[in-house]
């Protein structure tokens, strides 16, 4: 997702020697696994204050389905029941990543939802394999992420490096703990523990609600099962031709664009923020005090690269963006570094589940699909894009460099296109950053009977149960009796984007939507719960 200067003298550093070899999957087959005899799932209370009915089970699935026999893995599942006389059966729910968890998602959705809706399905989340509370779950090299790291843009020899050890580290490190689990960490795994999970609930059929990374596994499901298809939602959408090395160098012009938008947005509140009414001043002021942690991280925590994770956040959500401006302005302003230390320990510090989260990333992006495993394509790509759209270039490259050392053997993206699913229903904002726009737009085209509602001029990530009524319609009415809008031209169906959020009136800087102490313009956006549980980088 990142990108950043100089190519590294000699460029003969690091390329595949030194990592832990990990015995190589025969192959992941698409085709249908082996009928397995499903046992039911024995579900106990866990609810929550938000989700009073929630309920929590497991379900043990094969490590290889190729040996449905062999070792098995156990899958956390959680459900909010239905309550409705009519059923429509299990509605399986996922917020992205690949590494997120889905459990709370359940109560989540079901809560949102008109209750005439949510009552008539029972909402399953699930955790992943390797994910949260399934088991085994992955953690490479607990600490990866702990302050301060090395600055992103490698500026020089020595910072690049740098950024390269860590990324081969981490790669050793996964292949050393998981040689015997890193084959089987990938998405076409993933779905088939979807359709275990569907055999479990003793369902002919599922409904699947998909954010993100999600969407790719709502694809690539409908594409292994098709008949097992009932209803399909996709919300910010992967675009499958990118999977995985292109969607990220994609990301990069999209974060880079949300970034200045919300450059521009404080530049129109300049009476609040105090950092002039020039956007591209204003963004030379935030490289400035980039370049200021690099030197000097604020508290001993937030450096250079520390920064960019802090402001990422604001290339998912809005609604973050008040927060992001105060810490920015009292940095600036005032010498004050003690607002940008809190909304990085709010909305970038990497805690347990973190680690966890980035371990599973790794494992799926880098054994779905080929990367380049010559660190000069890298540096080429990288240094391209950063010319154009420095904010997230580097960081990026970083995030998923250990993917060029990665110990096991990749697969074949998995052609989507798919005529045999019934109706299906899409959700893309024009200017979402994570997953930019063009993603909705080739999905629709290739998912046969799909409709695309759009919401124009909107830059979040994850747009529907986030509080824009015009989007939640289509997926209420859909939900309800399997109707999609139909159009004609790109879009089936055009919603408005929320305004953006306003300043916090006489509020300390923090990421006080992350933290739940919502802001009166954070609430506005409906969105805070939703984002939460989306998390980043997903």
């Amino acid at each position: 997702m990142r990108r950043s200067a100089l190519v590294l003298c000699g460029a003969t550093v690091v390329l595949a020697g030194a990592v832990t070899a990990v015995p190589a999957e025969a192959g992941t087959s698409l085709t249908a696994s082996p009928a397995l005899a499903a046992a039911k799932v024995s579900w106990k209370k866990c609810g929550t204050e938000n989700s009073p009915t929630l309920q929590c089970g497991s379900v043990k699935v094969p490590l290889d389905y190729a040996h449905p026999k062999g070792r098995q893995i156990t899958l956390a599942l959680s459900r909010v029941p239905h309550t409705a006389k009519k059923y429509q059966g299990p509605l399986l729910v996922n917020p992205g990543g690949p590494g997120g968890s889905g459990l709370t998602l359940a109560g989540f959705v079901a809560g949102s939802l008109p209750k005439a809706v949510a009552s008539q399905y029972d909402v399953i989340g699930f955790d992943p394999r390797g994910v949260g509370k399934s088991s085994p779950a992955l953690d490479c090299k607990p600490g990866y992420f702990n302050p301060v790291r090395p600055a992103s843009v490698p500026k020089t020899a020595a910072i690049e490096k740098a950024n390269l050890e860590r990324a081969k580290s981490f790669a050793a490190a996964c292949g050393r703990k998981y040689a015997s689990v890193l084959p089987y960490i990938n998405t076409i795994n993933a779905v088939k523990d979807m359709d275990s999970i569907r055999k479990s609930l003793g369902a002919k059929k599922i409904n699947y609600f998909g954010y993100s990374y999600g969407t790719y596994l709502g694809q690539v499901y409908a594409k292994l099962f098709p008949g097992n298809v009932r209803r399909l939602v996709l919300d910010s959408i992967v675009d499958p031709d990118g999977v995985w090395y292109d969607a990220n160098i994609s990301q990069d012009y999209a974060f880079d664009a949300r970034q200045k938008a919300l450059m521009a947005w404080i530049a129109k509140y300049d009476s609040t923020y105090k950092l002039g009414t020039d956007p591209a001043k204003i963004e030379a002021k935030w490289y400035a005090m980039q370049a200021q942690l690099a030197k000097t991280p604020a508290g001993g925590k937030v450096g250079a690269a520390e920064l960019e994770d802090t402001f990422i956040p604001g290339g998912y959500y809005n609604g973050y963006w008040p927060d992001l401006a105060k810490a920015f302005a009292a940095y600036v302003n005032d010498k004050n570094a003690a607002p940008l230390v809190e909304a990085y320990e709010s909305l970038a510090a990497i805690d347990a589940s973190g680690d966890n989260g980035y371990s599973v990333y790794t494992a799926v992006q880098c054994r779905d699909a080929s990367w380049p495993r010559d660190w000069k394509q890298w540096q080429k790509d990288n240094w391209a894009v950063y010319k154009k759209a420095p904010f997230m270039a580097w960081s990026n490259a970083w995030y998923n460099a250990p993917c060029a050392f990665w110990p096991t053997k990749t697969l074949k993206p998995v052609n989507v296109a798919n005529s045999k699913l019934p109706p299906v229903l899409l959700f893309q904002a024009t200017n979402d950053a994570a997953t930019p726009y063009q993603g909705g737009v080739t999905v629709h085209r290739l998912l046969k009977h799909s409709s695309l509602v759009v919401e124009q001029g909107g830059g979040n990530h994850g747009i529907s149960l986030s509080g824009n009524a015009c989007l939640d319609k289509y997926l209420a009415k859909y939900l309800t009796d399997g109707t999609v809008p139909r159009g004609h031209g790109t879009a089936d169906a055009v919603c408005k984007k929320l305004p953006d959020p306003k300043p916090a009136a006489a509020q300390p800087a923090t990421a006080s939507a992350l933290t739940g102490a919502s802001t009166p313009a954070t609430a506005a956006q409906g969105g805070d719960e939703l984002h939460q549980l989306l998390g980043f980088r997903g």
